[in-house]
């Protein structure tokens, strides 16, 4: 008896493991056509807080969509109007900036060799490769101002979306039969929409300030500087750090070293106060993550979506989170993706004592 317990318990770990990779590879595959549906899923969770305060002030369901729609394409077009010159001229003086990059960087070397310090052709091709970095930066702008075009045909969908919203867990409820179903998609929803108001708000915050020292610093394009702060804080650990290397890096050719470690300080000095202390002191545990979870979250939906999968990890691995925790045999998946047990014991049961071990 127990033999057939423990293969059958083999089996469904097997077929558990063959499922997940089908799904992986399914994912993968349907790319194109999942990540439209996805993104323009999470920019309608973003407006949903102000369609929900319109509706509080009983203004009609229409209207209130219509408004909605409005403020996020006037954002939208601001932002584009705002960057689009910029974009088009940093990636322009892309070539120039990697040449003074390259000239300062053969004189560097030079003088290592004068000190008796020499370095092979190899690394300093492969490694000591500066210009790569403004390369890369030139590329993810420019992806980046074909995403936000693109995303004008995904307001069509988000307006459905928005239609829709307000009566779907009814319909949710209506369609299982039971209560449990639209409970899980509330709440699913719910934890989704307050980390992306947090987030996003941070985001702004993190990308002002950024945008003003560039300006006060005297960089080039400090309204491009802070967009790609913005945009790469969505990015949890990596992120931050992404996005001050090409202002970094430019500083060293427009100003010089001490302004290039200026910029880099004020990165560093803002992305610690929002993301240490802002961030954390508004977003509190509502997470339900750990920090290993969230990293290896990055890599993996990074790995299946490319760029955009690393911006929606977090939210996409809470929805799996939310999901394995509502069922009976996979619920310790869920378990495993939080915090430590100690910790929500605590925080989900404040006055029940442990049971002495």
């Amino acid at each position: 008896m127990g033999s057939e317990r423990r293969g059958k318990t083999g089996a469904d770990f097997l077929l558990m493991v063959a499922s997940a990779i089908i799904v992986i590879a399914g994912l993968r595959a349907a790319g194109p056509l999942i990540l439209p549906l996805l993104s323009s899923t999470f920019l309608a969770l973003i407006c949903l807080p102000l369609l929900h305060a319109l509706q509080a002030r009983r203004v009609p369901n229409l209207i209130a969509v219509t408004l909605t729609i409005l403020v996020a394409l006037g954002i939208l077009f601001g932002v584009a109007f705002m960057i689009g010159g910029s974009v088009k001229t940093f990636s322009d003086e892309v070539p120039v900036y990697k040449e003074r990059l390259e000239a300062m960087s053969d004189d560097l070397l030079e003088e290592l060799a004068d000190r008796g310090i020499n370095v092979s052709d190899s690394v300093t091709s492969d490694i000591i490769n500066p210009g790569a970095i403004l390369d890369i930066a030139a590329g993810t702008l420019r992806g980046a101002a074909a995403v936000l075009s693109r995303l004008f045909l995904g307001f069509l969908t988000i307006i459905f979306i928005l239609f829709e919203a307000g009566g779907f867990p009814a319909k949710l409820e209506a369609a299982l039969g039971k209560r449990e179903g639209s409970e899980r998609f509330e709440k699913i929803r719910d934890e989704i929409k307050k980390y992306l108001a947090i987030k996003t708000l941070v985001s702004l915050a993190t990308g002002i300030t950024i945008a003003a020292g560039m300006s006060i610093i005297g960089l080039d394009y400090p309204l491009l500087w802070g967009t790609l702060a913005f945009l790469l804080n969505y990015i949890p650990n990596l992120g931050s750090i992404i996005a001050g290397l090409p202002p970094t890096l430019l500083a060293v050719v427009q100003l010089g070293p001490g302004y290039a470690l200026a910029v880099a300080l004020v990165f560093v000095g803002v992305n610690v106060t929002f993301g240490n202390f802002v961030e954390p002191y508004f977003m509190g545990r509502r997470l339900g993550l750990s920090t290993l979870v969230v990293f290896i979250s990055l890599v993996f939906w990074g790995w299946v979506w490319g760029p955009v999968g690393m911006l929606l990890s977090v939210p996409l691995t809470m929805i799996v989170k939310i999901m394995l925790e509502n069922t009976s045999d996979l619920r310790w998946v869920g378990v495993l993706l939080g915090p430590s047990p100690s910790t929500r014991s605590i925080r989900e049961n404040p006055g029940k004592k442990r049971p002495p071990s």
